[in-house]
């Protein structure tokens, strides 16, 4: 089996060196070739300055609309341990959304600072947004050390100042590395030179991060339909955590009964004894009459069934005013919902709205009580990602959505 990358979210302030560090990763790992390097040394000096790294993000982003297939939205680099992928985060609205509706996943996040300009209101609101979407292992890069002498007195004076904020959003990032990612300090190997650092370098607190395996939390199967073929009922659906095997007993959430799985279906294979997280099958199913679209089948029989939740909201579409009828989409389940917003924030400052909590605008992020309809069952985003992860629509048309905190 192919060994699968940790997906990683790199964001910042705009000129704090997000692309620099892109393009020092891609030259480090030997993705950015000798001879394109060259090209990007000859650019830099035609304008007087060192190799500026910021270009290679810019090469590939005109070869890519000269009709080259290069995805500059999933950029995939690795370590001696192992595989990454940086999942671009163009500005937060696309962030959000990405990992509302299941587009893009970080487990992990890389968070470039300044040194000296430090602590910025776009540092500040990527940080809520972190927090916002679950994502706990954070690596803290106090960028530019070169610029300011590799000053300890300057790099302790960031740190403080993200621990005292991060403090307030219950995060504590593992790694506060100082870096410089145009001379390549402290990123793919320890700077000796940084004599009063003895933390790791970039890469080596990256391959101490957690790599979330779902494949190790207990099971579960939002069942996307059941079909008849012959004799046989086919229930179909998707993983989203777990494994299952043949024999095994497990849950019908929606009617508490235990059921067992007495066939594994995948298409074009023959006696499937197991299947596990992310793989699309087909299961029969013994004792479960009356399963259908909207059930879930779960290995353990801890999952929260619940008429109301809380999220954090991102609304994407139109406009919510108090009363509006509301349906929630949750994996295959769907319930309509009433909203109750707790606390609302500014979309550009993350500060706390303190009036019109009854109403919610494109862009507006939001904390609420979902209420619903008719009962379903949920984990947090941060547990099993696809259970706690929902869409919002209205007459239809998807508006919102959020996750279970």
């Amino acid at each position: 089996m192919e060994e699968k990358a940790l997906p990683i979210v790199i964001t910042g302030h705009i000129d704090h060196g997000k692309s620099t560090l892109i393009g020092r990763l891609l030259y480090d790992t030997g993705i950015l070739k000798e001879d394109r390097y060259q090209e990007i040394t000859a650019s830099s000096s035609l304008l007087g300055k060192e190799t500026e790294f910021a270009f290679v993000l810019d090469a590939l982003e005109e070869e890519r609309e000269k009709g080259i297939t290069i995805d500059t939205t999933q950029i995939y680099f690795q370590t001696p341990k192992r595989k990454y992928v940086i999942i671009d985060a163009p500005g937060h609205k696309e962030f959000l959304r990405n990992m509302i509706t299941g587009a893009s996943y970080a487990d992990a996040a890389v968070l470039i600072i300044d040194s000296n300009e430090g602590i910025m209101e776009q540092t500040k609101r990527h940080g809520y947004l972190l927090s916002m979407v679950g994502i706990k292992d954070i690596c803290v890069l106090i960028n530019k050390m070169d610029l300011v002498g590799y000053s300890k007195d300057i790099y302790d004076r960031v740190v403080a100042g993200m621990k005292d904020f991060f403090g307030n959003l219950s995060l504590r990032p593992r790694f506060y590395i100082p870096i410089s990612a145009l001379k390549g300090n402290n990123v793919a190997k320890r700077d000796p030179s940084i004599t009063w650092y003895e933390g790791p370098c970039l890469f080596e607190a990256l391959d101490e991060l957690e790599f979330k395996t779902f494949e190790e939390r207990p099971f579960r199967f939002p069942v996307q339909d059941v079909y008849r073929i012959g004799n046989e009922k086919i229930v179909a659906g998707r993983i989203e955590s777990g494994e299952v095997a043949v024999g095994e007993t497990v849950y019908l959430l929606s009617k508490g009964l235990r059921v067992k799985i007495k066939e594994i279906r995948k298409f074009l294979e023959d006696n499937i004894q197991t299947a596990s997280y992310g793989e699309s099958i087909g299961l029969i199913v013994e004792g479960a009459n009356g399963i259908k679209r909207g059930d879930i089948l779960s290995g353990d029989n801890n999952v929260r069934t619940v008429k109301d939740f809380d999220a954090n909201l991102f609304w994407f579409y139109g406009e919510y005013n108090k009363g509006d009828k509301i349906q929630i989409k949750c994996t295959t389940q769907e319930s309509y919902c009433s909203l109750s917003i707790t606390e609302k924030f500014d979309p550009a400052t993350m500060d706390k709205k303190k009036e019109g909590l009854h109403h919610l605008e494109i862009g507006e992020i939001a904390k609420a009580k979902i209420k619903l309809r008719k009962k379903i069952a949920i984990d947090t985003f941060s547990y099993i990602p696809e259970m706690g992860r929902f869409i919002l629509e209205k007459n239809g048309i998807p508006v919102g959505g959020g996750i279970i905190v």
